[in-house]
Order: structure tokens, then C-alpha cells, then sequence
């Protein structure tokens, strides 16, 4: 765990239930992208002051943060693999659609989570997300995929972009 994905002390026992909680259904519906991704939500929430996860029963987070997580990457898409449908993800969780609903908007708000959002794309679908390479480029702007790769170079070593994409696709 990097420096920056450390839970404070007084939030470990809390991080690692609902973290429990939800790598059990990634296991089972999921798969270890989903995972990782569900463990930074639950984590930044985690350190959070205070601490959102100190109020509220861990299913119910467990349940938001896998939905959460969804939303961002189309989890409900029958065209995506894997799929899964927030009324499954709820009742694993023995909880109401309304509950989770609300508690996953609740995260969504809190870490600025939006559809596409660059920072909560799994990585196998960065590649797919425009929101990714949209850079301003002397005023304009530009899908960075398209541009002279000296330039993706440039947008890569100022941490623009997470990878350089021509290089990805030989």
C-alpha cells in the first residue's frame, strides 16, 4: 500500500470489515480491478475528518462503494464484462435500493465521482475514456491520442495522462 492509500489507525478495523465485506461480492461478481478500485474509495472515505464511515452500518457502505464504483464505470451495461445490476448488488447486501442509492450518491458526492471521472475509471478503460485525453493545447482542445507523439511525451511527463497511447497500441 502506498503512502498515499495508508488508512489512519483509528479507521483500520472500520476499512478492514467493509473492505471484507466487499471482496467478497468482487470475488464473487467482479474481478480484482473492481476490487482495487473499491479499496481506494473505502480507503479515501477512511481518511476523510471525520471519517463519513463512523456512522452507518459497514454492509451499507460495503454496498455504496461497490455501487459507487459501478456508476462510474457502467457496471450496469449488459455490453460490459463483467455486468452487474444495482438491485443485485443491494440485495447481497441485505439492503434497500433507497439506502444504497443514497449512500452511494453520498460517496459520489464526497469524492467528486462522476461518470468517466479519470481518477475512478478502472484501468482497463481508461484507454476508452475521453475524458482521459482531453488536454488543452494552446487554447484548444484536443484528444491527446490524436496529437504528434512527442506532444503525448510532454503530456505524459507533466502527469497529464496516465500512459502514453500510441505507445499502447503497438
Amino acid at each position: 500500500m502506498s503512502t498515499s492509500e495508508k488508512i489512519p489507525k483509528s479507521m483500520a478495523e472500520k476499512f478492514t470489515t467493509i473492505t471484507a465485506l466487499t471482496d467478497y461480492f468482487s470475488k464473487k461478481y467482479l474481478n480484482e480491478e473492481y476490487k482495487v478500485m473499491i479499496h481506494r474509495v473505502v480507503g479515501a472515505l477512511a481518511r476523510k475528518r471525520p471519517s463519513p464511515l463512523l456512522k452507518g452500518k459497514e454492509n451499507v457502505w460495503a454496498a455504496a462503494a461497490v455501487h459507487a464504483v459501478g456508476r462510474v464505470n457502467f457496471l450496469d451495461d449488459p455490453s460490459q464484462s463483467p455486468h452487474c445490476k444495482s438491485k443485485t448488488i443491494y440485495e447481497f447486501y441485505g439492503i434497500a435500493d433507497s439506502t444504497g442509492q443514497n449512500k452511494s450518491k453520498e460517496i459520489r458526492d464526497l469524492l467528486k465521482m462522476g461518470q468517466m471521472s479519470p481518477d475512478w475509471t478502472l484501468p482497463s478503460l481508461l484507454v476508452n475514456n475521453p475524458m482521459v485525453w482531453m488536454l488543452e493545447v494552446n487554447g484548444l482542445i484536443v484528444d491527446i491520442r490524436q496529437a504528434p507523439l512527442e506532444l503525448q511525451q510532454v503530456a505524459y511527463e507533466k502527469g497529464l495522462i496516465p500512459f502514453i497511447p500510441s505507445k499502447q497500441d503497438g
